[in-house]
């Protein structure tokens, strides 16, 4: 017999897809206060249904709830940021390691990933560049052909879109990293899954390094000067 679905809990998920796809695209930075009333009827949700969808939110990371001052969305600490990484680690490069088994409709969907990237940095539209980078990991996630770990790495790239958001001009910390994308999918399209692993690992090192320090106050630790140093 086919489980019944229930109907407040869809339409919750369904919320909190939308709240979680503002956090990815920087509509939501840290800090922004999550009003009841005006997010739902913004969701066309009921309150009931909005402190739920705010509910699988909070079990994500994306949403604090503070005494006094409701929901906003989370700041990312420098315990999350390294556990953020230490996912990102295990599931990209895990899936680089199988991309000889991806299917052709989910290599395409790793160069149009980047291609959008590369469109955004010609118009000059950064947050879109931070956007289309986070849907090119997820797009390297998604070859492992795996449902669960696309949406539970969907919650990983939010919170990596707030980690993101120590910077205030985000062509500082998207810029220098387009070439790097660009060059890891074109080793995975060619099939050098070994040379794609290393710039991968390399890649997700220097970031964790930037964030942290960005994080930490120092605003010495941008991209630009990894890219000098390598």
């Amino acid at each position: 017999m086919a489980e019944s679905i229930d109907p407040t809990v869809a339409t919750a998920d369904r919320a909190a897809e939308e709240l979680r796809e503002g956090i990815v695209t920087g509509a939501l930075p840290p800090g922004t206060p999550l009003r009841e009333v005006s997010l739902a009827a913004e969701l066309g949700v009921s309150r009931n249904t909005l402190r739920e969808a705010l509910r699988l939110l909070t079990t994500e990371g994306l949403v604090s709830q503070r005494l006094h001052k409701g929901a906003v969305v989370s700041t990312m600490s420098a315990d999350r940021i390294r556990d953020i990484y230490l996912v990102r680690r295990t599931l990209e490069l895990r899936a680089v390691e199988e991309s000889g088994s991806a299917t052709p409709a989910a290599l395409t969907a790793i160069d149009g990933a980047v291609r959008a990237e590369e469109q955004a940095e010609h118009a000059g539209d950064w947050r879109e560049v931070g956007t289309a980078s986070l849907r090119f990991h997820c797009a390297i996630v998604a070859t492992l052909g795996s449902p669960m770990l696309d949406a539970m790495f969907r919650g990983v790239t939010a919170q990596q879109r707030l980690a993101f958001a120590v910077v205030a001009e985000e062509r500082r910390i998207q810029q220098p990293w387009v070439e790097r994308d660009r060059e890891i999918c074109d080793l995975i399209h060619a099939g050098y899954r070994a040379a794609a692993g290393r710039a991968l690992r390399e890649y997700l090192d220097d970031s964790q390094r930037v964030v942290l320090g960005l994080a930490s106050g120092d605003d010495n630790a941008t991209p630009d000067v990894i890219n000098k140093e390598a």
